[in-house]
């Protein structure tokens, strides 16, 4: 069953239970997005008591946490228990990319340059992560949802705004990569 469980599985497979996950919380009214989680931790720790943005009926979403903690879960134990310990396996023209921005094949999730202990203590690596994270959390809220949210559930649903917000993802992940990236490293 291990083996089963540790091979690559084809596409459709995930695309059919994230069809499925999409059908069910659209049929009991809710929505899927993994930044709603952020306000719901903010408003379960008092933040409602300061800050009129987390001030509401966090109670309503704690499935979404418990998916946030599955998904937690999840990575440890497939990180721990199903992985086989082999480098990623990635192409070798992203290889080539990455040579071309200083940037090794990752032997790891990531690459070490960006992610490791050892880059965040320099100033470009915590300029990197910082700055990014910031931008990240900002963006997730000024478009009212993450890529999640908005690609996966926003797109099933229909919606108008999320249309606009994953083509400006997509636009921002080009710039990002194509310009931005080539000057930061």
């Amino acid at each position: 069953m291990l083996e089963f469980i540790q091979q690559p599985w084809t596409w459709w497979v995930s695309g059919a239970l994230i069809a499925a996950i999409m059908f069910l919380l659209i049929f009991f009214g809710q929505s899927f997005g993994f930044s709603a989680n952020l306000r719901t931790i903010c408003s379960a720790a008092g933040g409602g008591k300061f800050v009129k943005f987390f001030d509401f009926n966090w109670r309503s979403q704690i499935w979404n946490l418990v998916f946030l903690l599955g998904a937690i879960l999840g990575g440890f134990i497939s990180s721990q228990f199903l992985s086989d310990g082999n480098p990623v396996q990635i192409s070798e023209n992203t290889i080539s990319d990455l040579a071309k921005l200083g940037i090794s094949a990752p032997t790891s999730a990531q690459p070490d340059e960006l992610f490791s202990i050892e880059s965040l203590f320099t100033l470009k690596g915590f300029l990197i992560l910082a700055i990014g994270g910031l931008l990240v959390g900002f963006g997730a809220r000024y478009a009212g949802g993450c890529t999640s949210g908005h690609a996966i559930s926003g797109l099933s649903d229909l919606q108008l705004p999320s249309l606009i917000a994953v083509i400006g993802f997509f636009i921002g992940g080009l710039l990002m990569t194509f310009v931005l990236l080539p000057l930061i490293l």
